[in-house]
């Protein structure tokens, strides 16, 4: 079980880790140079579209599956690729979870909201300034979290516990 549940935390954690930094270096490029309105109505349509299983499978399976690494670690013997794995459990949900649920989901909805079919130039462009910076920061915090995370659970994996 432990090699199965250590596996699970880093391929889920490699995953989220990889959406995320996939995210800042290619969709934040490509939409920063876009028009306000084009950019609106594609982090809209994004935005709806990420919402489905195979994103909350990686995204919120990688806390379950870095959890059991961890209790199971911590039973088979305390050592230090428990250690790293108790750190990747409270590194991941707390900043990688909490942050997109407190800061980048409200701005998600927030842009939602906004109907910019009807909306004039200025306001789509007032739209996307107040959705963009900070959304782009908070997204940053969580891949530099998620990244994290990864990389203890790959260090968990190469401890030697014998």
């Amino acid at each position: 079980m432990d090699t199965i549940s250590l596996a699970a935390a880093t391929i889920l954690a490699g995953l989220s880790a990889c959406l995320l930094c996939g995210w800042r270096v290619s969709v934040i490029p490509g939409t920063s140079r876009t028009s306000s309105h084009v950019y609106v109505e594609t982090m809209q349509s994004i935005n709806r579209a990420i919402l489905n299983p195979a994103f909350f499978l990686v995204f919120l399976g990688a806390t379950v599956a870095i959890a059991v690494a961890t209790v199971v670690s911590f039973v088979d013997d305390a050592n230090a690729q428990a250690g790293l794995l108790a750190i990747a459990f409270v590194l991941y949900p707390t900043t990688t979870v909490v942050t997109t649920a407190v800061c980048n989901i409200p701005l998600n909805d927030q842009l939602e909201a906004f109907g910019a079919s009807g909306a004039t130039s200025v306001e789509v462009d007032a739209a996307r300034a107040a959705f963009e910076r900070p959304w782009n920061r908070w997204h940053d915090v969580r891949t530099v979290s998620s990244a994290s995370a990864f990389v203890l659970c790959v260090l968990a994996a190469l401890v030697d516990v014998s």
